[in-house]
């Protein structure tokens, strides 16, 4: 478990902790199922955790990833209950629900969080998709550029260390990974937004999902 050294328990629940539920995250290494995993680690709960072959659909011990989601593609949250959540917005709403320090405080505060994570969803995200697939030089460096400006957005209103404030949420956790992806398709990013990364990449939390999925 991350988050917080051993004995802590009362610091968590001071800050909003609730008791942890049962539940696994499917994810696939540097995919943005990787926001959850290091939303479940900041967390400091215990959780179960298998890797999807995304071109098999096969999970780490050889199942059928179709049977957890028709969809075929993580992240995918089991929940106690065994209903399945899927879609980044949706499982992440649903951590910070459980675990508020992981949200964003205010009376809007959820709704300028789904705010956030829509925006690096609809638009960050999706604008990648020539970087991982078939594309040519000329669509990918339009793709850069796209990037690098909706990037701008979020860099333009960094006030604080993180989006919300002095702690993370996981809209941070969501947009650290598109800052990873970044990275590897040597896409420029504003100042404000390496120093995030850099401090997220510091926080243990990250480590240890990284570390997990076999990205350090």
């Amino acid at each position: 478990m991350a988050g917080f050294p051993p004995g802590e328990d009362q610091l968590r629940d001071s800050i909003g902790f609730r008791k942890g539920k049962a539940v696994k995250l499917y994810y696939s290494p540097l995919a943005c199922s990787l926001a959850g995993h290091i939303a479940l680690e900041e967390a400091g709960v215990s959780f179960e955790r298998e890797s999807v072959n995304l071109k098999t659909k096969r999970t780490g011990s050889g199942d059928d990833f179709t049977t957890v989601t028709r969809k075929g593609y993580v992240p995918a949250l089991v929940l106690d209950s065994g209903e399945a959540l899927t879609e980044n917005i949706a499982v992440l709403d649903w951590i910070a629900s459980q675990y508020p320090a992981l949200g964003a405080a205010g009376p809007l505060g959820r709704t300028r969080l789904l705010e956030a994570l829509a925006y690096v969803s609809t638009e960050i995200h999706r604008s990648f998709k020539p970087m991982w697939h078939q594309s040519s030089d000329a669509e990918k460096a339009k793709a850069s550029a796209a990037i690098t400006s909706q990037l701008e957005f979020f860099a333009d209103g960094l006030e604080t260390d993180y989006l919300f404030g002095d702690k993370p949420s996981v809209a941070d956790f969501y947009l650290f990974v598109m800052l990873l992806w970044a990275a590897r398709f040597h896409v420029p990013v504003p100042a404000p937004l390496q120093a995030l990364r850099a401090r997220m990449a510091a926080r243990p939390a990250v480590r240890i999902a990284m570390d997990r999925e076999g990205l350090v």
